[in-house]
């Protein structure tokens, strides 16, 4: 972390977020703090293991696997998405906080990795039941400059991990149903 000096002007800062209306979303959960939306996504695979997820009316989000997994390498792979999933989750609440504390940030970079056991190969390879499937481990590094001390800007990071529903998905089980038509 790297902290500016705070009487300068700041002509590289992120693009800022509306505060009036992160503000408006904060009183909106307060007022009904119970509330829960329920997002949806549609996969259609195109062949091979490239598939295309549509979300809303955007372009669809295409998932693929590197050639070493039997793909063509045109996207990322599945578990590369969940890790990008994760960082663009943190660094959406590391932004917002910072925005609520009217602290301006000119650098927000994440870099994550992941250990996983690939060798059960979809439900086809090494099945032994002792097999943990998923990843074992993820490591976020993140780096932050703002016009902040370096010790608020780590208590912005700690707060945006607490309450990152996506790494909250990660650590507390959640309930998965998968059934056929």
């Amino acid at each position: 972390m790297t902290q500016q000096n705070t009487g300068c002007l700041y002509p590289d800062l992120l693009r800022p977020i509306d505060k009036s209306g992160l503000a408006d979303l904060s009183e909106k959960g307060k007022a009904n703090p119970n509330a829960v939306v329920t997002l949806k996504a549609k996969t259609v695979c195109e062949g091979q293991f490239r598939n295309l997820t549509y979300i809303r009316n955007l372009t669809p989000y295409v998932i693929d696997e590197p050639p070493h997994l039997l793909g063509e390498d045109t996207a990322p792979n599945p578990s590369e998405a969940l890790l990008a999933a994760l960082g663009a989750c943190l660094s959406v609440g590391i932004h917002a906080n910072a925005t609520a504390r009217n602290i301006a940030l000119s650098k927000l970079e994440l870099a994550l990795e992941g250990d996983i056991n690939v060798t059960a190969v979809w439900g086809v390879g090494d099945l032994s039941e002792q097999k943990r499937l998923g990843f074992s481990a993820i490591r976020v590094n993140i780096s932050v400059e703002g016009d902040a001390p370096d010790n608020v800007l780590r208590e912005i990071i700690a707060h945006a991990d607490k309450w990152s529903p996506v790494a909250n998905t990660l650590r507390n089980a959640v309930a998965v149903d998968v059934s056929a038509n």
